[in-house]
């Protein structure tokens, strides 16, 4: 199946507690149906240090967030839009916004 969301795309999270939050998409995990976006989910991990010199404490990185919470930025307007695909003539397979009907480049 095609990937709807792709790294490198601007999405905005529609629920739980970053709600609101747009973010680029750092990486995504179709096994999981879930992906990593910048800024949002952060999560605080426990560390210990370890011989190869890397310091201890709470370091914040960002956790996944499932894909059916996620929806593409509108290039055009800006705002969330659902993502549909389109055949082009020359037969290439594109994602296309459902809000403007503006093709997706990425």
């Amino acid at each position: 199946m095609a990937a709807r969301i792709k790294k490198g795309d601007q999405v905005v999270v529609i629920t739980g507690s970053s709600r609101g939050t747009q973010g680029e998409v750092l990486s995504v995990h179709p096994t999981e149906n879930k992906a990593v976006v910048r800024g949002v989910a952060i999560a605080k991990r426990h560390t210990k240090p370890n011989r190869m010199g890397e310091q201890g404490g709470i370091i914040s990185r960002e956790a996944p967030v499932h894909l059916s919470n996620l929806k593409l930025v509108d290039p055009k307007s800006g705002k969330p839009t659902r993502v549909g695909f389109r055949v082009l003539e020359d037969g290439r397979k594109v994602r296309v916004a459902k809000a403007t009907g503006e093709i997706i480049e990425a």
